[in-house]
This record gives structure tokens, C-alpha cells and sequence, in this order.
């Protein structure tokens, strides 16, 4: 089977609308089935991502400039963690969390265009994926292939588990694969042959040393303890920050429910003067139609003296001319 035709079909796949993606995914797999039948088969196969996943996929397709950034900066934190620079890292762990909150925006950008919404909780999910992106090669390259299955996480100290987590994984760059734990003893190999060689010699002769292997706790490496310390520097420079975000926050919280509750007594008073206004505005209409109604009696009765005026006048003038 073509591994590049199948990468090819998940990549117009992953970069669909989800809710279309079943109907998609048959189709597809019923094209290729007219050229060939085992490709047909791995297109049908083809998992459906889940929403955040999919989310990461758009802002792969739709906007790769947010990653390329956020993978420019796993580089340079993952030298000054081989560096062991923990200054470097801590100025690192800042402008990652700022750029985590402008990718995660994005995120909801993309997402909004393709008529969804991204919840608070899968927000989360794509800013913890998009974390693990800085953090091991692997992600990266699986968060950029645009074919991501689900979310990612990742320390810095252990390597992304990247299982299941990406479509046609055999199409990501060589250099993509987990690398082993930094912890990892490079002589545990050499130990287990010589076990292995003292079990031949004999049962009783090795099982002291292989109860004291047994019971002796492994200590890691130097450079794998000095790469933890570096991590959890940065990570505690990563706490601060957030911690001192987070009071920002929430004096600016304490700052709007102090100008609400402003606004809301403001607003009461307004309605109490609207109130007093609208009692006043009936209470002149009531007094409108009432002397609306007087001045039109009081209109009648003049014109009835202004006639009986004349009727007079004329009266005494026959009287005075017979």
C-alpha cells in the first residue's frame, strides 16, 4: 500500500469540519477502494479525532505560523534545558505561557469559522497539547502533521506518549519518534547479561547479588537529575508567573465587582427617579385632560355671554333709533 496516498487522504480528512467526518471518511474509503482495496481498508480505518485534537488540526491547517512559533520556542527551552541554564528557562516559561494564551485564542478563532465553539474545558486540552508541543520533538511533529487523534501532554522530563495519537504515524519525519526517558540507564543492558551469565553459574552463587540488586534503589544519572532540576525550575518560574497573574486577575476582578455594584446603585436611582418621573407624567396628564375639559366649558360659556353681549347691544340700539 502507498503509505503517501493514504497520508495524503487523512490530510483532507483531519482538515474537514468534524461532524462531517464519517460521511467523509466513506467516501474517501470507497474511492480508493476502485484503485486499491488495502488502501481502501486503511482509510476506513482512519480514526476520528477528538474535538480538541481536531481543534489543534485546524489551527495546523488554517493558522501553522501559532505552531511554528510555539515549536521555535520548545527549541530553545529544550537547548537551555540541555544547557542547564536555569535563568534562560524561566524567561522561557514566562513568554511560553503568554504565547500558549494567544495560541489557545486562535484556537477558538479557527474553530469559531468552522461554526463551533470551543468549550473551557477542551480550551484546556488544546493548551495543554500545544504545551507538550514545546516540550518533545515527537508532539511537535505530531501536533504539526495536522492529523492529531488526541491530546497531548507532556513535562519536559518524559516523553509525550504519542501511542495511538496520530494518523499514519509512518508518514511524520524520521525524527519525530519519543525519545527515550532521560532517565533511562544506558548499562542496564551490560548489567543484564552479567545477571544472566552469574544465573548460568549457578543458583546459589548469584542470588545474594541479585537480592542486592534487588533491594538497591537505582540512582538516576547526574545529567538526568541536573535536567529535572532545570525543568522544575522552570516550571516553578511558571507557577510564580501564574500565581502573580492570577492576583492580577483577580484585583481586576475585585476592581468590576466593585463597579458593578456602582453601576447597580446607579442604576436604582435612576429607576426610582424614572418612577417618579412616569407618577408625575400621569398625574400632569390627568391634569391636562381635566383642564382640557374645563377650558372647553369655560370656552362654551364665553361664547354664550360673547352672544348674549350682542344681542344686547343690538337691542339697545333699536331702542335708541325707533
Amino acid at each position: 500500500m502507498d503509505e503517501e496516498s493514504l497520508a495524503g487522504i487523512a490530510n483532507r480528512l483531519y482538515a474537514a469540519p468534524l461532524d462531517g467526518f464519517i460521511a467523509a471518511r466513506t467516501a474517501a474509503a470507497k474511492e480508493a477502494s476502485g484503485q486499491d482495496k488495502e488502501l481502501g481498508a486503511a482509510v476506513r480505518g482512519l480514526a476520528k479525532p477528538s474535538v480538541g485534537a481536531w481543534a489543534v488540526n485546524m489551527l495546523a491547517v488554517h493558522d501553522p505560523d501559532v505552531l511554528d512559533e510555539l515549536a521555535g520556542l520548545g527549541l530553545r527551552m529544550r537547548t537551555a534545558q540541555a544547557s542547564l541554564d536555569a535563568k534562560a528557562l524561566r524567561d522561557l516559561a514566562r513568554e511560553r505561557r503568554t504565547m500558549l494564551a494567544s495560541a489557545v485564542e486562535a484556537a477558538r478563532t479557527v474553530v469559531e469559522r468552522q461554526g463551533r465553539a470551543l468549550s473551557d474545558t477542551i480550551a484546556g486540552d488544546v493548551e495543554e497539547t500545544l504545551r507538550a508541543l514545546t516540550a518533545d520533538e515527537g508532539a511537535a511533529a505530531a501536533v504539526r502533521s495536522g492529523r492529531l487523534l488526541k491530546t497531548l501532554s507532556a513535562d519536559g522530563v518524559s516523553a509525550a506518549d504519542l501511542d495511538g495519537a496520530v494518523a499514519v504515524p509512518s508518514a511524520l519525519p524520521a525524527d519525530a519518534s519519543p525519545a527515550p526517558p532521560p532517565d533511562v540507564d544506558k548499562a542496564a543492558p551490560a548489567r543484564t547479561a552479567r545477571t544472566t551469565a552469574e544465573r548460568a553459574s549457578g543458583p546459589r552463587a548469584t542470588k545474594p547479588r541479585l537480592e542486592a540488586v534487588r533491594q538497591t534503589p537505582r540512582t538516576a544519572s547526574r545529567p538526568a537529575v541536573e535536567k529535572a532540576k532545570a525543568a522544575l525550575a522552570a516550571a516553578e518560574a511558571e507557577e510564580a508567573d501564574s500565581a502573580r497573574r492570577s492576583q492580577e486577575v483577580q484585583e481586576l476582578a475585585q476592581q468590576a465587582a466593585g463597579t458593578i455594584a456602582s453601576l447597580r446603585e446607579e442604576i436604582e436611582g435612576l429607576r426610582a427617579r424614572l418612577k417618579a418621573a412616569e407618577t408625575g407624567l400621569d398625574q400632569a396628564k390627568k391634569q391636562l385632560a381635566g383642564t382640557s375639559a374645563e377650558a372647553k366649558q369655560a370656552q362654551r360659556e364665553a361664547d354664550k355671554a360673547a352672544r348674549a353681549a350682542l344681542l344686547a347691544r343690538e337691542r339697545v340700539l333699536r331702542l335708541e333709533n325707533p
